[in-house]
């Protein structure tokens, strides 16, 4: 099977939908499955990363305007070039061989675009988070919680297969592999020793150095440790690290991790933004504050925190959050409801679905 991703990255776009779906090609490969990508060549693409992962890249240059044409969508500006020169691009790539299913991940995408591009693929997967246009696709992936399957009675075709929900989360097996270790270390409802600060691939506006400036100024003890994790993308590196030798706690900062399940399994509570991470942390149980950095990221963080998951709150208010969280029969109950959501197992529920379609 021959599966092909359109999905970009940028310093506004972020990498999460890289990530998700490079965790999907993951799960293919593993399968037996060829699986290649086709990206835009904004400024922070992700490439060299998807490159170095194994994948082959078709990568499009940015069109002599980048200025979106004038499309009908809130993201229609992460499209350079607009859908229509878009989808032309991506043809003259996949054409003349095709592909068995094509995997769209971009908030610029709708039905004129996909519906261009199924001449050249049997089956078309888009994964969404906003339910904010229509698409033309065989199965609608949205992973996030309080969204509702007739979210999309009018958006898609009605024989369209919906996966919806956390249970779908798209999540590296680390962290299904570490899940029973960090939920049974958090039923020891042990002190607040360690927090864990993770916002984001890119975090373009330095939100991280704000959050250390609120920890510094809050009652929280000098005892707790600090792990500061930074996307690859970050370019506040050295800022960051400068900042955090000067405060009173140990912080250790870390840049494109490897083993984020195994370093959120050992934290007591994450300082987060309210992206698609927020599902690796359901799935280890780990109790967070939450930012909201993008305004996509608003019902998601909302849904989490009307379920007792997460403490949404400003970086202002930090120190209001961390003086609940240093309940630890406050942060056990948000543990298990947030282990509820998501189990680990998402992305092979998915690839059989894709098999499945084939068969």
């Amino acid at each position: 099977m021959k599966v092909v991703f359109r999905v970009d990255a940028s310093f506004e776009i972020g990498s999460g939908h890289t990530m998700r779906c490079l965790t999907l090609a993951d799960a293919l490969k593993d399968r037996g499955h060829d699986c290649e990508f086709i990206v835009r060549e904004q400024p922070g693409h992700l490439i060299a990363l998807i490159e170095d992962k194994g994948y082959r890249v078709h990568a499009l240059p940015l069109p002599e305007s980048v200025t979106a044409a004038p499309d009908e969508y809130v993201h229609s500006h992460w499209l350079p070039g607009g859908q229509q020169q878009d989808s032309e691009d991506t043809l003259a790539v996949l054409q003349p061989n095709g592909c068995d299913w094509l995997v769209v991940d971009h908030y610029g995408v709708g039905a004129p675009w996909e519906t261009r591009l199924r001449k050249s693929c049997r089956h078309v997967l888009v994964i969404d988070d906003l339910a904010d246009r229509a698409h033309q696709c065989d199965i609608l992936l949205d992973q996030n919680m309080g969204r509702r399957a007739d979210d999309y009675d009018k958006l898609v075709p009605k024989e369209c297969v919906r996966l919806i929900g956390p249970q779908y989360a798209l999540l590296r097996p680390e962290f299904a592999k570490w899940r029973e270790e960090s939920l049974s270390r958090r039923r020891q409802r042990t002190e607040l020793r360690q927090l864990l600060i993770s916002l984001g691939g890119v975090d373009k506006d330095n939100v991280t150095g704000d959050v250390l400036d609120a920890l510094e100024a809050s009652s929280l003890s000098d005892s707790v440790t600090m792990t500061v994790v930074l996307g690859q993308q970050n370019p506040w590196l050295e800022k960051i690290q400068q900042q955090a030798a000067s405060l009173r706690f140990k912080v250790t900062v870390k840049q494109g991790v490897s083993n984020m399940a195994e370093l959120m399994s050992q934290a007591d509570v994450a300082i987060g933004a309210a992206g698609s991470t927020s599902w690796e942390r359901c799935c280890l149980g780990l109790p967070t504050i939450m930012l909201v950095l993008a305004e996509n990221q608003r019902g998601i963080a909302q849904s989490l925190a009307e379920e007792g998951v997460a403490i949404q709150t400003e970086v202002s208010q930090i120190h209001e959050a961390l003086s609940q969280v240093t309940d630890g029969e406050l942060r056990f109950a948000m543990s298990d409801k947030a282990a509820k959501l998501s189990s680990g197992s998402g992305v092979s529920e998915i690839v059989n679905k894709l098999e499945g379609k084939l068969t």
